[in-house]
């Protein structure tokens, strides 16, 4: 998770440090209700079978695990940083600066730094990407977050509801989050389903009939809105592309913006995120191919690197 600088940490950035956890907070608060409702007033009170009642609590808790756990990667894991060789020596930022009028010989100033950095990417206008507030010539496909005062790698976008970047390190934490969301809704949603229809007979009684109404419509309510972004996301995997690729196509050394420019077949671009082993695909550990600084890309964009593509070659083979 992203720490902004130290400088001028006063009473409204512990503020804005506290407001930004509401979200997740409101998310902890709603999984901790439906369990309580999903084991104790559905399950232990109102099933009355107690195999019914062992097959519930089983998978529900399989798929509560795996959520949970996804979750907690996602929220936790810290995002890829840019490595120190990418920062401008303070010299070449400041005769940067001095020449803000010029973009040519802004560009050469960076091109000369760039020259041996393994970066692909260019500029709309072809030059080289370069963050002022870090300093540091950006690396293929990284981008700076505002909200977390970085530049990322492999930015996809800032969530709320995990405080934190979906970035290179925890790409793959967050669909599995998605997933597993999804998946737990469904299930809570089907299994109560049965229950709900008997509330509306009159068939249910006590208070916590309530408890399950409205569990059966949270989990409605989530599980929609988590198909569409679960299977855009998976759209996402499987184009080899981020959210913000996605609106705005990456442009490379040599040719303008392609969206595809990192497309190297879908399998392949599955196992970029996944990683090789089928046995680990599914489990929120980091398996992701790669270091998050350079990319396999597409046949037609392999030699438009300043750096020996000799490596990302050899991941192609």
């Amino acid at each position: 998770m992203a720490v902004p600088s130290s400088d001028n940490r006063g009473p409204c950035y512990w503020c804005f440090k506290t407001v930004k956890w509401i979200p997740v907070v409101f998310i902890v608060t709603i999984v901790a209700w439906s369990y309580y409702a999903y084991v104790i007033q559905l399950c232990l009170i109102t099933v009355e079978t107690p195999a019914k009642k062992v097959i519930y609590l089983v998978f529900f808790h399989f798929f509560f695990f795996m959520f949970c756990w996804s979750y907690w990667q996602t929220i936790f894991t810290d995002i890829g940083r840019v490595p120190s060789k990418y920062k401008i020596p303070d010299a070449d930022f400041e005769a940067y600066m001095n020449h803000s009028e010029s973009f040519e010989t802004q560009n050469t100033i960076l091109d000369t730094f760039a020259r041996h950095l393994p970066i692909t990417n260019v500029t709309i206008k072809g030059g080289v990407r370069f963050c002022e507030k870090c300093k540091v010539i950006k690396p293929d496909r990284a981008h700076h977050c505002s909200v977390c005062g970085v530049c990322v790698l492999k930015m996809d976008h800032h969530c709320p509801w995990i405080n934190n970047c979906v970035s290179f390190t925890n790409y793959k934490f967050f669909v599995l989050f998605l997933g597993y969301a999804l998946a737990y809704c469904a299930y809570v949603s089907l299994t109560s389903l049965p229950y709900f229809i008997s509330f509306w007979r009159g068939d249910l009684e006590g208070m916590g009939r309530f408890h399950i109404l409205f569990l059966f419509f949270v989990a409605i309510m989530f599980g929609v809105s988590l198909m569409s972004l679960f299977g855009y996301h998976c759209y996402l995997v499987c184009e080899n592309r981020t959210t913000l690729e996605a609106f705005r196509p990456p442009s490379f050394r040599g040719a303008r913006a392609d969206k595809y420019g990192f497309h190297i077949g879908r399998y392949k671009n599955f196992k970029e995120v996944f990683g090789d082993d089928p046995k680990t695909w599914f489990i929120p550990i980091s398996t992701s191919l790669g270091d998050g600084i350079e990319y396999p890309v597409h046949s037609r964009h392999q030699q438009s690197s300043y750096h020996s593509t000799d490596s990302t070659q050899n991941r192609l083979e």
